[in-house]
């Protein structure tokens, strides 16, 4: 296959809101081969700044996040635009995500309209490639620079590429994504001075490129840095790989944004979700990977819990609002709202003016801490199931909100809520 008569994007999945798989291995193995010395590059540099960053872990610097814009909903801005805006502000969100296919630049009015009516949240735009454009840099100006003049004032930041490491997305090295950013970074600079730009977009807990965008000697800077820092495949948040927990995984990101001279200490994952059983071919992967509506209610919940405590993360991105396969609304008949909407809604209604203090971890039992209008709330799960007297100063509240007046709680993997009374 001629590299010339790729369709842009080589070809999208309407069902799972992404790129089909490259099936033409030939074609895969040429343009991987062209970019030898990029991969080169990339395993010397991860060689390099590995080591540093995980002895360096310890001694990174929390920061204060503000809790009103750390929670983020996916949301896409073509479908049930006006129940979006809707389920939006029942779940009391002020940062949204959207996305935008610079193959699909005809939609900027529609696209318009819908920011407008988000005026009230923060926006995050993520903008999405093809190849076409990341083969032509000068159309790739043109059009960005159309995006930015179009949504002037409307959206907060944009987010330049995703998924980077992932050739069905288009590029095929970080290079080929270095010199893409280049170009949004050479406008901002030059036109428009005042926008914010983040990039990187690797997905995945596959650092080595994470690391070549953030150390490399192309001129440019990040305003902030974009993971797409999914654990799906691992089950629990909690779960190990190669070692790593999902907290562990943000420590080592960030502390990699903070070693970078080419970024500011800012971190947002911009993507985050778990498929969900029976949803196929709307799933993104397999049902191997997939879990019930259940699961995926506790592990959103428990994940959202861990970032948050990582005081290191700005903003979290559920990935999305909409979306049969993994979203928090199943919009194959009609509209459904699955669990996790109200475990959602709940999370963000108690915890958007929290006050984070701690998370205590012992032998597998979490108790996350934090105040909420000064009073203390403790949000309590366990790996193991065990149990907790409820005493007559708590006022628990199950995930999804419900009051629980048991005189024993059973502590296990769906997180209660529970609110420590003054009279303590």
């Amino acid at each position: 296959m001629d590299e010339k008569r790729l369709k842009k994007p080589f070809e999208w999945d309407e069902y799972s809101d992404q790129p089909a798989q490259l099936k033409d291995r030939v074609f895969k193995t040429k343009m991987r081969k062209r970019e030898f010395f990029s991969f080169f590059k990339t395993f010397l540099i991860s060689l390099f700044v590995f080591p540093i960053s995980i002895i360096a872990m310890p001694y990174i610097r929390r920061k204060h996040v503000a809790s009103k814009s750390f929670f983020s909903m996916g949301v896409d801005y073509q479908r049930e635009s006006i129940e979006s805006l809707k389920l939006l502000d029942e779940l009391g969100v002020e940062r949204i995500l959207v996305r935008l296919k610079l193959w699909e630049l005809d939609t900027i009015p529609e696209l318009k309209e819908f920011l407008k009516k988000n005026k009230k949240r923060k926006v995050i735009l993520k903008i999405l490639q093809d190849r076409e454009h990341i083969k032509d840099l000068e159309l790739l100006e043109r059009d960005l620079r159309a995006i930015f003049a179009s949504l002037d004032r409307l959206v907060d930041i944009y987010e330049i590429g995703s998924t980077i490491n992932r050739a069905k997305w288009g590029f095929f090295s970080v290079d080929e994504y270095n010199r893409f950013y280049k170009v949004a970074y050479d406008l901002k600079k030059c036109e428009f001075k005042h926008i914010k730009l983040i990039g990187s977009g690797v997905i995945d807990f596959e650092f080595h490129f994470l690391a070549h965008t953030l150390f490399n000697f192309f001129n440019y800077k990040y305003d902030g840095v974009a993971s797409l820092l999914y654990v799906d495949r691992r089950g629990a948040p909690e779960n190990t790989q190669l070692g790593f927990n999902l907290s562990d995984k943000i420590a080592w990101l960030s502390t990699m944004v903070w070693l970078s001279l080419k970024s500011k200490h800012a971190l947002h994952i911009t993507e985050a979700n778990w498929p969900i059983s029976n949803t196929a071919p709307y799933a993104p992967t397999s049902e191997f990977e997939c879990v019930s509506e259940k699961l995926y209610a506790e592990y959103m919940l428990r994940y959202h819990l861990l970032a948050f405590a990582s005081q290191q993360v700005d903003s979290l991105s559920w990935h999305q609002l909409i979306a049969a396969g993994y979203g928090l609304v199943d919009n194959r008949e009609g509209l459904r709202k699955r669990e996790a909407f109200e475990v959602y809604r709940f999370m963000v209604d108690n915890l958007k003016d929290a006050q984070f203090l701690r998370l205590d971890i012992k032998r597998g039992y979490y108790i996350f801490q934090c105040l909420v209008e000064n009073k203390l709330l403790q949000i309590h799960w366990s790996l193991k199931d065990t149990t907790l007297k409820n005493e007559e100063y708590f006022s628990v509240y199950s995930m999804t909100g419900l009051a629980i007046q048991d005189k024993t709680l059973n502590i296990g993997s769906s997180p209660l809520y529970i609110y420590i009374n003054d009279s303590v």
